[in-house]
């Protein structure tokens, strides 16, 4: 599946325009003695339409998010929160990038500014990190999550020893296909197996099969010696799936299974035989037809057998790549697949390894960005996504107290693709709603 990692997060919350009217406060109507705060006095106008989408923004981010691309992601967040009001606060230590926080009708936005050393002082980096709604409560996210079309779950959570509270949840028993989240279960066992002293985070592999959306690993040579460290940070952190694939080898996939089970999967059969992206991606496509009604109408038994069968051939040369445009493709069928309960018992496994290491691998990439982290001392993170998939899923310990929390979301729909940047806004309000 393809995953949701920090690049795809970092396009769709590059900050979009808006239609509005709005006034300046004091503090960014007073004259701008830099180009950040020339630029970030000029929101208002950009987001109203008073200043040309080239004018403000360098080539380098135009190359990264086009004018229409833009004005469609605004259209989904004023959608969620209202037309922009005004600019509350823009602070900076070098007067080329800061903090710019943006009010809406509904909540205040932090934005991050990036202007460029050239004459003409345009930007190059604008991004919503966080989201803080005003008067918001778990009862109005759980709204507007349930309105959303196709399916969705979600669970809020105190974790309580090997247990945990739910704080707030819709369906948190149902299972969704979760996508690149299956990849906790391998870093779990990865993490088990060092704890019994069979592996060292330090072991050097080869890393031995390929696999698409690999943006660590993508075009490097067969057999490169890498450490299995370094292949866990690559699939968590960027979900890369050659590194997933190599350590799905490497582990063993019935060990992995085992795991998952152990963990609480309340429905480890969804999983069983556990699929490497590449027979995911293969299976998915229309190089295998025959061989992907035989596997979804069998049991796991003949799945497996199926899988054996076909090793040779259920490889990255033949994909055709049909998955990766269109509609969505078999995502009740071939997919992975966890409940939101289901998650948190991982995060908790995962947690009660007690391995440093496997901590820090989860937070590398928080998901979220550095202002939603802020009222966290840790943010561990893992996403995934195909067409008609998305899952974002955080362990967190939170500063004031100390306490550890989960946060995840599943939403799937398997008519049409689901919307990233609104996902990551109902996600981030919800962490927020759980560091209070």
């Amino acid at each position: 599946m393809k995953p949701l990692h920090a690049t795809l997060l970092a396009a769709a919350m590059l900050f979009p325009g808006a239609a509005a009217t709005a006034q300046q406060t004091p503090e960014t109507a007073a004259a701008a003695a830099t180009a950040f705060d020339r630029r970030a006095a000029q929101l208002v106008d950009l987001l109203t339409g008073k200043i040309a989408f080239g004018d403000y923004f360098d080539a380098s981010f135009q190359a990264v998010l086009p004018e229409a691309q833009f004005r469609a992601v605004n259209t989904s967040l004023v959608a969620q929160y209202g037309q922009p009001v005004a600019v509350e606060k823009a602070t900076s230590t070098d007067g080329r990038s800061g903090i710019v926080l943006l009010r809406f009708e509904r909540g205040v936005a932090t934005i991050l500014l990036d202007v460029t050393a050239a004459a003409d002082q345009k930007v190059f980096g604008l991004r919503v990190t966080g989201f803080a709604v005003s008067g918001d409560s778990f009862d109005k996210v759980a709204t507007e999550i349930g309105a959303l079309p196709g399916s969705t779950g979600f669970l809020v959570a105190e974790v309580e020893g090997n247990g945990f509270k739910p704080l707030a949840a819709a369906r948190p028993d149902r299972q969704f296909a979760i996508g690149s989240t299956f990849k906790l279960y391998i870093l779990d066992e990865l993490a088990a197996q060092v704890a019994a002293g069979q592996r060292k985070w330090s072991d050097v592999v080869p890393l031995s099969h390929a696999s698409f959306s690999s943006a660590g690993t993508a075009n490097w040579p067969k057999d490169m010696p890498v450490t299995l460290q370094t292949l866990a940070n690559w699939m968590i952190s960027v979900s890369d799936n050659g590194a997933t694939d190599t350590l799905i080898h490497l582990l063993g996939r019935e060990r992995i299974e085992a795991r998952m089970t152990a963990a609480g999967h309340s429905d480890p059969s969804r999983n069983i035989p556990f699929l490497t992206t590449v027979e995911a991606f293969a299976l998915k496509g229309n190089n295998f037809t025959a061989e992907r009604a035989a596997f979804i109408a069998a049991n796991d038994k003949a799945q497996r057998k199926l899988l054996d069968a076909d090793k040779d051939r259920l490889i990255l040369a033949n994909v055709d790549g049909v998955s990766f445009g269109g509609a969505p493709r078999f995502i009740d069928s071939l997919e992975w697949f966890a409940s939101p309960d289901d998650i948190a018992r991982a995060f908790i496994d995962l947690r009660a390894r007690k391995s440093d290491t496997a901590m820090s691998v989860m937070a590398i990439n928080n998901g979220v960005g550095p202002a939603a982290g802020t009222d966290w001392s840790y943010l561990g993170y893992k996403g995934g996504s195909e067409l008609g998939v998305l899952s974002m899923s955080l362990l967190g310990q939170r500063k004031s107290d100390a306490k550890w929390f989960v946060v995840t979301m599943s939403w799937n729909n398997a008519d049409a693709a689901v919307e990233t940047d609104k996902m990551v806004g109902l996600v981030t309000r919800l962490l927020a709603l759980a560091a209070k």
